[in-house]
């Protein structure tokens, strides 16, 4: 599906947090929306979700306005979203709770697979590591069969190593089942790594600065020339020189 923002500006109080953000995202792409701390990443994502309202502009999705929560839009948050109380294929089956009991069960095998979960179907997220519970999110976000999936900072809380696992889980699970995603992140390298485009944002109030397209294949090499000027590129932009 196709979403547009239209003109969006967003204030809380006095405090004007976001301003003429004017972006189309087209159907099956994956946009990183980049930015420092407090400039309105999380702000926006939550407009096009439908649980904020914005002060001007309107976002719409195939030409739809957006007035609040879809069903048919999931996001994945940061903090843990999956239920404790629930094993793994309780937690995928959460939502599935309109289909027959068969296409049900064959619904979360398949995304228990899809996400490489498999033996762990009857384990409590006590019982799995971090990037496995991320992994738990994202497959009960994907078994609902969402037309967007919107992408909150979440790998933020992961270590380095398993963030760089789920981001190759991500682009493996995108590239099998081509949904639209918004990614909110205010990671440089996990933007060129993961999106098709990069919207940079300003400082608060949240500007788009530019828009950069990322025309590397998957997987991408981290240290191809290529990528390297693109992510020193996107640096630039945001005002910081990259050294080590």
């Amino acid at each position: 599906m196709k979403v547009h923002f239209d003109s969006i500006g967003m204030r809380f109080g006095g405090v004007r947090v976001l301003d003429d953000i004017n972006l189309s995202v087209n159907a099956g792409e994956f946009v990183c929306i980049l930015g420092p701390s407090g400039c309105g990443k999380s702000t926006l994502l939550n407009i096009v979700g439908g649980f904020v309202t914005p002060t001007e502009g309107r976002v719409t999705i195939d030409g739809e306005p957006v007035t609040g929560p879809d069903p048919r839009r999931i996001f994945v948050f940061q903090e843990r979203g999956v239920f404790p109380w629930l094993t793994v294929e309780e937690n995928i089956g959460f939502g599935l709770f309109r289909q027959k009991d068969d296409e049900k069960r064959a619904r979360i095998a398949r995304y228990v697979q899809l996400v490489g979960l498999q033996g762990f179907e009857r384990s409590y997220p006590r019982e799995l590591s971090g990037g496995m519970k991320q992994r738990l999110e994202v497959a009960r976000a994907l078994a609902v069969d969402p037309d967007v999936l919107y992408l909150d900072e979440p790998f933020g809380a992961l270590d380095s190593i398993t963030r760089l696992q789920m981001r190759r889980e991500l682009l493996r699970i995108w590239q099998a089942e081509r949904k639209t995603i918004l990614f909110v992140t205010h990671d440089i390298e996990e933007s060129v790594q993961l999106a098709d485009r990069v919207v940079v944002l300003s400082a608060r109030p949240g500007r788009v600065r530019r828009v950069v397209d990322v025309n590397l294949a998957h997987p991408r090499d981290l240290s191809d020339p290529r990528y390297i000027a693109l992510r020193d590129e996107i640096f630039g932009e945001i005002g910081l020189a990259h050294q080590i």
